[in-house]
């Protein structure tokens, strides 16, 4: 009975303490995975503008998204890799919602990569997490917002 009980118990200690682990797992993972935030003086239509206008530049194209859902999502160009390496491409995830004094813009960058095997249309999707590309984005908003219209 002592056995059975101990047993119970030992098991019960144990799957709360996996509980944890996973909590704290999980937790990181979130926070290595955050977008990065910029707010920009400008409502946030003139925002998305800003920011649409600043996709072709750097070479990516919209696939979804508009300035009344508040969000948009964009593709770079395939870069194909030399024979025998993977294709790469780019993705953009940028959601847009009012803050005080003006358009808080959230980017989410991720890495998409095909392997070159047998399992064409395969890839995988890494959160981008120190790329300059960020900062590249934000300026391209910043200058949009600031520049004189044509």
């Amino acid at each position: 009975m002592k056995t059975t009980l101990s047993g119970l118990a030992l098991a019960g200690v144990l799957f709360l303490a996996g509980c944890a682990v996973t909590d704290s797992v999980r937790d990181r993972i979130a926070a290595n995975n955050a977008p990065h935030v910029r707010v920009f003086a400008s409502d946030p239509r003139p925002t998305y503008a800003a920011a649409l206008a600043s996709l072709d530049p750097m070479g990516f194209r919209l696939t979804h998204g508009g300035p009344a859902e508040g969000q948009m999502d964009a593709l770079s160009a395939v870069m194909p890799g030399e024979p025998g390496e993977n294709a790469e491409q780019i993705s953009l995830h940028a959601e847009f919602h009012s803050a005080d004094g003006g358009t808080e813009v959230k980017v989410t960058l991720k890495d998409i990569v095909e392997d070159d095997s047998n399992h064409l249309g395969m890839a995988t999707s890494t959160h981008m997490r120190d790329t300059p590309l960020y900062e590249v984005f934000f300026h391209a908003i910043q200058q949009n917002l600031t520049a004189p219209p044509h």
